[in-house]
């Protein structure tokens, strides 16, 4: 009786540490979180070239529509921060360029682009989104969100400028860079200084400091097609669905 205790108790062991290592690997990988690693403050081109990308990975967007038409393209982006602001760098394989916006605050999520949502304090349903065009005109917003009831802010002119104003540049690979135009693929790089965030509150992370977030990238090539870094149940602004973004 003493031989069959012991085991059975060195088989719940083995058994528990093992569920034990797997839950710590899959903590380690999760899918719903990632590491942004910190950087100084670099120029950006619209191609993403600054030796300062190296020290980091891509992340991959998944395509959640649309598959039967579009299949096979890329969608990443790699992200850094500094004692000022968060840096991004999107790459879209693509094949057509849509975009026929000429001006900044436009409704841009109406053709081809990118969007980045930042909600740096969940005790509010309020969070920051950013667009940016292939043709390099932006859409910055802070959103409320109340029970799915929308209210979009932008900001003025006033309040839009230095230490508060980003940074932003476009480059079309394969192609000009026209409304129409036959392309390979289009990058989009931008710098969102914190400033910018508020009023939102816990917007200067420290070593550690967590984020919501969730990352976008949205193609009209055969009818609206998208691509989230984390899932969304109605559209993408199901802030309850975003992941976490974790400073290094």
């Amino acid at each position: 009786m003493k031989n069959l205790s012991a085991f059975l108790f060195i088989i719940f062991m083995i058994s528990f540490n093992i569920k034990d290592t797997k839950s710590m690997q899959a903590n380690a990988q999760s899918p719903e979180s990632v590491t942004i690693k910190k950087t100084s403050d670099f120029e950006i081109n619209g191609e993403g070239t600054a030796t300062e990308w190296n020290q980091t990975e891509w992340i991959e967007l998944t395509q959640r529509s649309n598959l039967d038409s579009v299949d096979g393209w890329s969608s990443k982006l790699k992200i850094l921060y500094s004692d000022t602001g968060l840096y991004f760098l999107f790459h879209n394989d693509d094949e057509i360029l849509n975009a026929t916006f000429d001006s900044h605050f436009e409704e841009l999520w109406r053709e081809d682009v990118v969007e980045v949502f930042l909600w740096p304090d969940e005790s509010q349903p309020v969070y920051f989104e950013y667009e940016l065009s292939p043709l390099n005109y932006e859409l910055p917003l802070l959103v409320t969100n109340t029970d799915g009831e929308l209210s979009h802010w932008i900001p003025f002119d006033n309040s839009y400028r230095d230490d508060r104003k980003t940074r932003h540049k476009t480059s079309v690979q394969g192609g000009p860079k026209e409304s129409g135009a036959e392309i390979s693929a289009w990058r989009a790089e931008f710098f969102i200084p914190f400033e910018l965030l508020r009023p939102l509150k816990n917007i200067f992370p420290e070593s550690g400091t967590e984020w919501r977030a969730n990352f976008y990238r949205i193609d009209y090539d055969h009818g609206p097609t998208h691509w989230t870094w984390q899932p969304y149940e109605r559209n993408f602004h199901d802030y309850e669905n975003f992941g976490t973004i974790k400073f290094e």
